[in-house]
């Protein structure tokens, strides 16, 4: 006797829901009942006609500095070495490393910096010249702010929409919400490159499902010889082997499932399923002997080192001609609270020419109008100097109150500013974004209105931007 609706059967029945859009990713197009050799996908549900179909975040996790390499202002050199006004200050919470402080001295960044494009901004011309060369292809938003200032809640927030953890990501609210275009790669990809500056801890439940089936969680990429870890067959068991496994496997699952109709059941069948389909596509994936020399020129001497930044923008490359619909790369080492000038222009280095390329190669291949690039950090860092201040060197704390980050592509405009910020790039000025708005603007480019992508959870219908006021940055939007 059976008094559980069955799941499968529901969203078979309602295959325009979110939920179906997500199955059919993951189960497989015969699951819905459709054709598996063809390309048909059930109807998206996209609240509106989006622009973009999925969306390339590269995370500088630290806090990269936005004053020493987009929020400049010429009159900084003025009050270099000045105390930082109280009424500029205003009271602010700081964190504990400077709490001990008894002066604030302002620091002009040590930097070359020019104006680029059309729009003549400025950009660090001495550490980010590629990035500096596509200012016409980017939109910079000066203003946006978070509560958070220190990096844990921080990176939290901006990657779930709560500081506490246990809130589902972006990637897998998308993966939820949309599914893939490729039912042989999951939605959502993860990737993470070590930098050279101090590492922040990165915890998988950034990239994780939170309340969301746990079949929405991102997939992590690694950089050895397995990229996903136990994908590979072990030794003495072959692909017939395999399939023989699964498929009784599947039959005690769906078993249990019949019995106590528990989601998470057939999130398991899923899994076993996309890592069956996941062994003949990933190493197409991953084999970079394709990829033209003038190709790989422009990511950079090192796009064909697994783990470094330059490979995993390629490879993020390749996963979005895939289908993929949300791929996060992460970059550590971006906290500087010491020697920022050495170390703020070695994860320059490795980060200026693989992004910028990214760009480049999207575009030439009509991929950047219908792919959103995001690029920043949680926050940024101060006006003034944590520690000694001398001719050559300083460090920056970490400042959540305005920070930049740039989009690209997908409906977002080219080439603009949007937002400013003081003299001492401390405090917003004008027109503010905070990390909500730009999560919700980013959703909005993808066609999906952020206020009625919700899951029921304790009782709440929960979102990415949670139960506070978010909106969605028009003033950025094509």
């Amino acid at each position: 006797m059976h008094h559980f609706l069955q799941r499968r059967a529901f969203l078979h029945q309602g295959s325009t829901s979110l939920g179906a859009a997500a199955l059919s990713g993951l189960l497989g197009k015969s699951a819905l009942g459709l054709n598996p050799g063809s390309s048909e996908l059930p109807p998206s549900p996209f609240h509106f006609k989006g622009k973009a179909k999925r969306v390339i975040y590269l995370f500088f996790s630290g806090g990269p500095s936005h004053i020493d390499m987009f929020d400049y202002k010429p009159q900084m050199h003025k009050f270099h070495g000045t105390e930082l006004p109280d009424s500029i200050r205003n009271g602010q919470r700081i964190t504990g490393m400077t709490s001990g402080q008894k002066n604030f001295p302002c620091v002009a960044p040590m930097f070359k910096f020019a104006k680029y494009g059309k729009h003549q901004t400025w950009v660090n011309s001495e550490l980010l010249p590629h990035t500096a060369s596509i200012a016409d292809e980017i939109c910079l938003v000066k203003s946006v702010h978070t509560e958070a200032i220190n990096h844990d809640p921080a990176i939290t927030y901006i990657t779930t929409g709560a500081q506490q953890p246990g809130r589902a990501s972006m990637g897998a609210w998308l993966s939820y919400g949309l599914g893939s275009d490729n039912e042989n790669l999951p939605a959502f990809t993860v990737m993470i490159s070590q930098g050279r500056g101090q590492k922040q801890a990165l915890y998988a439940r950034l990239w994780g499902s939170g309340f969301l089936p746990s079949k929405h969680q991102g997939v992590q990429l690694r950089s050895g010889r397995d990229p996903v870890l136990y994908l590979s067959n072990p030794n003495g068991v072959d692909t017939s082997a395999r399939r023989e496994q699964l498929d009784a496997l599947a039959t005690l699952n769906q078993g249990t499932f019949d019995r106590f109709a528990d989601p998470e059941t057939q999130t398991r069948i899923a899994q076993y399923e996309m890592a069956y389909r996941m062994q003949t596509a990933m190493p197409d994936l991953m084999d970079l002997s394709g990829e033209k020399d003038n190709i790989t020129r422009l990511y950079g001497p090192d796009a064909k080192k697994p783990g470094s930044f330059a490979h995993n923008c390629l490879l993020a490359r390749r996963m979005a001609e895939r289908g993929v619909r949300f791929i996060q790369l992460f970059h550590q080492g971006w906290d500087q609270h010491g020697a920022l000038p050495k170390n703020l222009g070695m994860q320059c280095e490795d980060i200026d020419q693989p992004s910028a390329g990214l760009v480049l190669d999207l575009k030439q291949r009509g991929m950047l109008e219908d792919t959103v690039v995001v690029c920043g950090g949680e926050f940024g860092r101060t006006i003034y100097s944590q520690g000694a201040l001398t001719k050559t060197d300083y460090g920056r704390d970490h400042h959540g109150r305005c920070f930049t980050t740039w989009l690209a592509g997908g409906g977002i405009k080219p080439g603009i500013e949007y937002g400013k910020t003081d003299d001492f790039a401390y405090n917003i000025v004008e027109n503010p974004v905070h990390i909500r708005d730009l999560n919700a603007t980013v959703l909005h480019t993808l066609g999906i209105d952020h206020r009625r992508l919700t899951f029921k959870y304790q009782g709440l219908d929960q979102r990415l931007t949670g139960a506070e006021e978010a909106r969605v940055v028009k003033e950025i939007l094509s």
